[in-house]
């Protein structure tokens, strides 16, 4: 997926566990298949999750997760990963990796109304956290930091998508006023990085770019995941006024625009859920 990514197979991460971690170097060991895009990942046994990143700009994120998760995941209405060991640079590995507990769940393959109001409570929780000397969100900035590469997407796409309507939605939320405050947010709320269990959440993963940020980054799932009368349920449940919910979609659009190009050959489960983004949002924005 990416020019500069790190060679990573299973014969890798046993070594690596066995020599760092040796009372679970004879757990069973099998790589997880994810759409994710900076880490991979391995189960270790039944209870364990082997992450390490494959690119260098995930790599200050292992260190980052494994301080903060202990500290936001009692403060959160659902599990959310514990890091249990950080291993080190070796075998060949430049690059440090950790270990999370296994947390049980399927990634939703569709919104409804019920899980709109319970991702709106886990925002809502997020929102609430007051733990100071917080990192900055990853895209938590203002929107303008995200034009030069928005736009630069949109001109790709071409022929692809309606360039025009992109554009004015994309126009439209660098036009809204900016964040009053910033609030604790995750800040990558996408389909695979929630898990469900018969159709509730369970679970919400990958933290490495949680901190703190402008709320609309959590308004992501409203494009991402649910459908027009779900976003409706989710908006309301989350307390979105029209300015947040213009830059909310803003950041869905350019976040997907930048994706679909991106990874399109590479990554099709990221680049399909892009395609969906800009189709919802084009939708939405027409009215």
């Amino acid at each position: 997926m990416h020019a500069d990514e790190q060679d990573i197979d299973e014969e890798l991460v046993r070594r690596l566990v066995a020599g760092q971690f040796p009372d679970w170097g004879g757990l069973s060991l099998k790589e997880i298949p994810s759409s994710g895009t900076v880490n991979a990942m391995f189960r270790l046994g039944d209870s364990l999750t082997v992450r390490l990143p494959r690119v260098q700009g995930g790599v200050d994120d292992v260190v980052k997760e494994f301080e903060w998760l202990p500290r936001l995941a009692p403060l959160l209405p659902v599990a959310i990963p514990a890091p249990v060991g950080l291993g080190v640079p070796a075998e060949g590995y430049p690059w440090p990796w950790a270990v999370h507990r296994w947390i049980e769940g399927a990634v939703p393959v569709a919104g409804s109304a019920e899980l709109a109001r319970e991702l709106a409570g886990f925002v809502a929780a997020f929102r609430r956290i007051e733990l100071p000397d917080g990192p900055r969100a990853y895209r938590g900035g203002l929107l303008a930091l995200q034009d030069e590469g928005t736009r630069a997407a949109i001109e790709q796409l071409e022929g692809w998508i309606d360039t025009d309507v992109a554009t004015a939605a994309w126009e439209s939320a660098l036009a809204a006023a900016p964040a009053e405050v910033d609030l604790w947010v995750h800040a990558d709320l996408m389909p695979s990085n929630l898990l469900v269990d018969e159709g509730r959440l369970a679970a919400v993963i990958d933290f490495a770019t949680a901190g703190v940020g402008d709320p609309a980054c959590d308004l992501i799932p409203a494009w991402n995941l649910f459908g027009p009368e779900d976003r409706e349920v989710y908006r309301d449940a989350v307390g979105a006024d029209e300015v947040a919910w213009n830059r909310g979609r803003g950041r869905a659009l350019s976040m997907a625009l930048i994706q679909l190009p991106y990874y399109r050959e590479t990554n099709k489960g990221i680049a399909a859920n892009a395609q969906y983004v800009i189709d919802q949002v084009i939708a939405d924005f027409k009215g």
